[in-house]
């Protein structure tokens, strides 16, 4: 017996998959440039020790744009564009487990928290070689000393797109051979799957309360559109300390998960581990907002043709 709801969720076998893919590539990527100032000052406040650089968000924000200018915010950004692919498989995933879980159960919060933590596993799968990498080149115009490898913006041959990216690659395979690429991999997915399973959860539970207390005549995606953001915060929040640790094991090459944890502890207290908390809201609230509205959108853009008339938003 189906779950009674009161905003109706579209699923995998409604949609027609070639527009949805087609336009949520264009999507995803235009959502991916908006936000990745925020992620690359989240990166930079997780990794500093204390408040060595900076001393919280907005002053990141305006040192960065001062010392290097707007091409500084979004160091990286060319290569990080490749974690489309991540998001693709990501959302694939997500439906596609959601459709063999109804076999066995109509439970919604059982089918997005299973599916939410798979899709993030894949996704992590193909997205921590990218995104070590990335983080590099997001410390990359730094003066001071966050990561572990040296590169000289100013030089000549670090000016072609993918010049640094190059150099990082070549750093990383130097000092840490082909594994390198998979360094804080244990840490991510200790990150971003309890992060994605409960998200989800979290998104469809507001999104329904929130309908129960809205006047009858408020739209579905706007209601979604708040829910979204609830569920970031309630996520981002609860999964920030093994943020911080996932950042140091990546960009500082350490091997220990514990050490880490323990270290950051001795330094820096209990409030370390909320480092980045607030860079890491400013970014995931928003994106959570436009990915929601986004997402909710192409899939009614993409629901099958038959289907239009019989839906009600």
């Amino acid at each position: 017996m189906q779950e009674k709801r009161n905003i109706q969720i579209i699923e995998w076998n409604d949609l027609d998959k070639k527009k949805f893919y087609c336009i949520g590539v264009v999507m995803a990527l235009s959502l991916r440039f908006m936000v990745y100032p925020a992620a690359l000052i989240r990166t930079r406040l997780q990794i500093q020790k204390g408040k060595s650089h900076y001393h919280g968000t907005s002053d990141a924000f305006l040192k960065i744009l001062r010392s290097e200018g707007v091409r500084g915010l979004y160091r990286g950004f060319p290569l990080n564009a490749l974690t489309l692919v991540s998001g693709q498989g990501y959302i694939t995933t997500y439906e596609l487990v959601r459709v063999y879980l109804s076999k066995y159960s109509d439970n919604n919060a059982i089918k997005s928290l299973v599916a939410g933590g798979t899709a993030s596993l894949v996704a992590q799968s193909i997205i921590v070689p990218i995104d070590i990498i990335s983080q590099h080149l997001m410390l990359a115009g730094h003066a001071g000393n966050l990561g572990r490898f040296k590169l000289s913006p100013s030089d000549v041959k670090y000016r072609r797109v993918f010049g640094q990216t190059q150099a990082v690659i070549n750093q990383i395979i130097r000092v840490d051979g082909p594994r390198g690429f998979y360094r804080g991999y244990l840490a991510s997915l200790m990150t971003y799957i309890p992060n994605s399973a409960v998200w989800w959860p979290f998104y469809h539970f507001y999104a329904e309360q929130l309908s129960k207390v809205a006047p009858n005549e408020c739209p579905h995606l706007l209601l979604q559109g708040l829910a979204g953001p609830m569920a970031a915060i309630t996520a981002s929040t609860l999964t920030n300390p093994m943020d911080v640790v996932r950042a140091r094991v990546q960009v500082e090459g350490r091997s220990s998960i514990i050490q880490t944890f323990e270290q950051l502890l001795k330094e820096e207290g209990l409030l370390g581990l909320t480092k980045g908390l607030s860079a890491r809201i400013l970014s995931s609230a928003p994106t959570t907002l436009l990915l929601v509205v986004g997402y909710e959108t192409l899939k009614k853009m993409s629901l099958r043709q038959e289907l239009v008339e019989s839906r009600h938003w």
